[in-house]
């Protein structure tokens, strides 16, 4: 399955943004979805994921409450509705496809290519 991501921008802290993961090629309803996320000088981290029907969502506890992940089986999409933007939140945010729920990036065999999300203080 190819992965692309889009969404990302540049918006004041305290903003939203939402951004989109749109699927080709393989089944996409078969996959849980994961979004994770890097920032400059630092590790890839998980932000959310989501279980094939859309039925069950994980989040980490730095975006909980701010943050919803949803996916669109019909339209071969996931989304990441993220509202309450901090400056911490900037990064490049991923999405992954088929490992499960895990909070893990090494359980996940596709990769989307990335989109930049800017919240300056």
């Amino acid at each position: 399955v190819q992965l692309q991501a889009s969404g990302g921008g540049l918006v004041q802290a305290g903003g939203s943004l939402r951004l989109s993961c749109a699927a080709f090629g393989r089944t996409f309803s078969r996959y849980a979805m994961g979004w994770f996320r890097q920032a400059p000088g630092k590790e890839r981290e998980f932000v959310a994921s989501i279980n094939w029907s859309g039925t069950s969502s994980y989040y980490a506890d730095s975006v909980k409450g701010r943050f919803t992940i949803f996916r669109d089986n019909a339209k071969n999409t996931v989304y990441l509705q993220m509202n309450s933007l901090k400056p911490e939140d900037t990064a490049v945010y991923y999405c992954a496809a088929d490992g499960g729920t895990s909070r893990w990036p090494g359980s996940y065999d596709y990769w989307g290519q990335g989109t930049l999300v800017t919240a300056p203080a």
